[in-house]
Parts: structure tokens; sequence; C-alpha cells
């Protein structure tokens, strides 16, 4: 068995012809370019067994070889795969299962054996060389091709990193100087599971988070990293969506919420990371996601002030110019922000960020991290209680008299319900969820209604803004229809912030005292 290590970038076919030349490659080439065909039929059960436990079987013809491949297992990290990859030499264009090892056994069972059939097909050229990059060394390649089912098509284009000798570090490394040739999206995608989506028809959608599974034996270096990981593949998991999107209506605009969330939580746990061992790298990366937070939060704010507000008030008053007027102004506003976030610099600048989170990830930091640890090694049980309790007492302190708190002070208490929130969610595999589930239901609802009273507030000040517009002078009275709505909608948000708090109060703690 091998561990296949590498690292898939998506590209367009034009920018292909541009890295060939480039004197990058030249000067770090060890082997000169290489083209072949690679012709791949991929194999499943009619009920796609092999696909549903995490498996893929390949019959692969490379000249006049035929190459049978079994991979399984392994992890997806910032477009980095790392599987366990099982290959034999077979005669001709025919699966054989004579003289296996025993793995092939375990992950491809005789009874599994008896029903496989052609699934999809990839069929591709590949451009290759090794490459020297920092003492590692890495063989490049140039994918281009289609991957096909009996009713589909689609084109292939991507670029490979693989490890051949070194550690993954490198490959970030040399994906970073590759970006300063041609823009790319870490893939976080296989080859494989590209020709099944093709086959099932899939259709991308918003992606929530899937919080790792935590063990007490876990140290608290070990849960950060996994919370970290997490972060960034809930993250890149809905970048492409919110950047291909045009109209930002229902679940479009879903793509750049589940982004801020994975942005929110992300800066959390580099905050417990910098605490448990500082870094400028910690530092500069929370920075950044600060700032990219706060750009994204100003999209998020005109949808919603469409969503929530101009459109039911245009649905309420039909045919009201003014209205109309505002909604017009409102959309454009929201129009040029995602252009912005589609703008190409923008686009590649988020690539980088993820590359820098990818060669931080697997540096040392990690390591003296774990050293900085006390004695008794930080348990993750401990460091939770201690979390969560002093979390808990800051809300229920600011939580007292949520009538007579001003947007400011709302504000902070919503901030606080989400760090004690997504705490709970961070550590919730150590508790169980039949003990955490009814004091994060009460929470949620909290936090809903003080989420509805922030988008009052920046609803206020998007119609300050919107009420400065040359187009809108003639339409004041619409403003001020506007500024009536949502001031009953946080009249009621108020009373409802009322109710929610009480039941919260009611809520038992699952953590130890």
């Amino acid at each position: 068995m091998a561990v296949e290590t590498e690292l898939k970038l998506r590209v367009s076919p034009e920018q292909f012809a541009g890295l060939r030349r480039h004197a990058l490659l030249k000067a770090h080439s060890l082997t000169r370019p290489i083209t072949r065909r690679l012709y791949n039929i991929y194999y499943d059960t009619p009920k796609l067994d092999l696909y549903q436990s995490g498996v893929a079987l390949r019959l692969r013809r490379v000249g006049q070889q035929w190459l049978q491949t079994l991979k399984g297992g392994g992890s997806v990290k910032a477009g980095l795969h790392q599987r366990n990859e099982w290959e034999v030499q077979v005669r001709g264009a025919a699966l054989d299962f004579s003289g296996l090892a025993a793995e092939w056994d375990v992950h491809l069972p005789a009874s599994w054996r008896k029903r496989l059939r052609p699934v999809f097909v990839t069929d591709f050229s590949r451009t290759s060389r090794m490459l020297f990059w920092q003492g590692a060394q890495i063989e490049l390649c140039m994918d281009l091709g289609m991957i096909s089912t009996e009713q589909r098509s689609t084109q292939l284009c991507e670029l490979e990193l693989e490890l051949k000798s070194g550690g993954p570090q490198q490959l970030f490394a040399l994906a970073q100087a590759l970006l300063d040739i041609v823009p790319f999206e870490l893939e976080a995608v296989s080859k494989a599971e590209q020709g099944y989506r093709l086959l099932s028809g899939y259709l991308a959608h918003p992606v929530k988070s899937v919080a790792p599974v935590l063990a007490e034996t876990d140290t608290l270096a070990e849960v950060l990293k996994a919370q970290i990981w997490s972060c960034l593949q809930h993250f890149q998991s809905n970048m492409s969506g919110a950047a291909r999107r045009g109209a930002m209506d229902g679940d479009d605009a879903e793509y750049l919420h589940q982004m801020r969330v994975a942005l929110r939580r992300l800066r959390m746990v580099l905050r417990m990371a910098e605490k448990n061992r500082p870094d400028e790298n910690v530092t500069a990366l929370n920075r950044d996601i600060s700032a990219l937070f706060a750009t994204l939060g100003r999209i998020r704010e005109w949808d919603v002030f469409i969503v929530q507000t101009m459109q039911p008030l245009c649905t309420q008053s039909k045919n009201h110019p003014g209205l109309q007027a505002l909604l017009a102004a409102a959309m454009r506003q929201r129009s040029a922000c995602y252009a912005a976030l589609r703008d190409t610099v923008q686009a590649r600048e988020l690539q980088r960020l993820l590359l820098r989170f990818a060669v931080w990830m697997h540096g040392d930091y990690w390591q003296h991290a774990e050293c900085h640890q006390a004695a008794e090694n930080q348990r993750v049980q401990n460091y939770a209680n201690r979390r969560l309790r002093k979390l808990a007492k800051q809300f229920s302190r600011s939580a007292r008299h949520p009538d007579s708190a001003g947007f400011l002070q709302l504000h902070a208490l919503r901030i606080l319900a989400k760090k004690l929130r997504y705490s709970a969610e961070i550590f919730l595999s150590l508790y169980g969820s039949r003990k955490t589930k009814p004091f994060l239901a009460a929470l949620g609802g909290v936090q809903d209604v003080l989420g509805h009273v922030n988008d009052d507030a920046a609803a206020q000040r998007l119609l300050d803004k919107l009420a400065g517009d040359e187009f809108l002078a003639a339409h004041q009275e619409a403003i001020v229809l506007s500024r009536g709505w949502i001031t009953q909608d946080l009249s009621g948000q108020l009373a409802a912030l009322r109710k929610s708090t009480r039941h919260f109060n009611k809520q038992a703690v699952f953590w130890k005292k």
C-alpha cells in the first residue's frame, strides 16, 4: 500500500500555455516534460456501494499497459488529498482480482465484485515533469480532457502537485509560487468525486459546518488543529458558490452567510491558539481574517436589507414608485459589492489566504504548541469546562436587563452569545448531544433574536447611506416608510428577546462547575 499525497488546483485551459513556458518551471525541473494520454474506467455496483464506502476503483490505460487501482480512506485539507492507494498491473482491459493483497478483500468484498460495472470514464492528456522545490521532489501534472457518463460530460482541467519526497508544506509553498503565475482554485474534489457528481446530476448548494469528533485524550493543540481545518473546509466549500452567483436571493445569499460563519468560528479558534502560544503568524492571519470578515459583512448587510426590509415593503405597497426606486438603489449597491468579491485580484487573494493557512498548519508552530501546554497537557475537558463557565457567566451578567440596553450593548451581547454557542459546539462531542441539545436550542433562540436586532440597526445605517443618493432625492417618503417598518420590527424583536432570554435562563448547564 502507498499513501498518495497531492495538491489539486483547478485552472482554466488557457492558463496552461503560459505556465508550460514559464521560467520558474524550467529553473526547478529535474526532468523534461512528458505528455501521455490517460484513459480511466471507474467501476461501482448498481447501488454505488464503493462510493458510499469512500472507495474508488479504476482501470487505467497508459500506452499499452493497464493498471488496476483501488483508493480509499485519507482526508482532504485545503486541496491537499491524502489517500491510501493499492495498484497492480493487469493483462488487459478487464478487472482481475486474482492474487491480490489482503487489503483488497477488506475494501472490496467479493459480494461487490460480482456486481461491478463501469459508471464513468475520465479521458485526459497529462503533461508531467519532476520539480525540485525547497528540498522536496514534486511531480507537477497538467491534466486536460473530459469526464463522461452515458448521459453527461464535463471538461477536466487541473494541476496536480504530487509529493514524491519532502513534506506537505513544500507542496503548498510551490502552489504559492504558481499562484503568482496563474490564477487557480484549490480543488477539494477528486476526479472520482467529480465523476460521481456528474453521474448523479449533483447541484452545488451552500454547505454548513460539520464539527470534528473529539476524544477526551486529545490535547488542546490537536483540538485546535482539527477545528481550524474544519473552519477552512467550511469556508472553502462555499467560496465558489458565493463568487459565481449573480443574483443573490434565497440559497445564493446563504453561500456568503456560511463563509462568514466559518470565518467567525475561525477567528475564535485562532484567538484560543494565540492565548495558548503567541505567534506572529497567528496574529497576522487573525488580522487578515478579521478584515475579510468585515468585507463580507458589508455585503451580507445589503442582502439582509433587501430580503427582510425592502422586498416585503414593496410587496405590501405594490407599485409604490419610491419604494421601487429604493429597492433598485439597494440592489445596485449589493451588485457592486458582489462584483468586488468576484474580482480576479480578490479571488486570487482568497486562494493565497488559504495557502498561507496551509503552510502555517504544516509548520513547526504546532510542535511548539504541544510543548507549551501545562504539565497535565491541558486536558480538553478541563479547558472546555473553564471556557464555557467563563463565557456563560459573562453572558448571564450582560443579559440581565435586555429591555434597557442600547444597540451597542445588544451588539456586545450578541457577540457573547455567538462565542458561547460556538464554543459549546466545538466541544459538543465531549458532553453528548442529549445534555447539550436543550441548552444550545435555547441559546440559539436568543442568538437569532439578537441577530434580527442587529439587522435592524444595520438597516438604519444603510437607509442613512441611501438617503444621500441623488437618485432618491424625490423619494424621501420611501425612506420614512422604511424607517417606520424597521422601527416596528425592532419593537417586536425586543419583545421576543425578553421571552427568549427568560427561556434560556431556565436551562441547566451541561459542563462541570
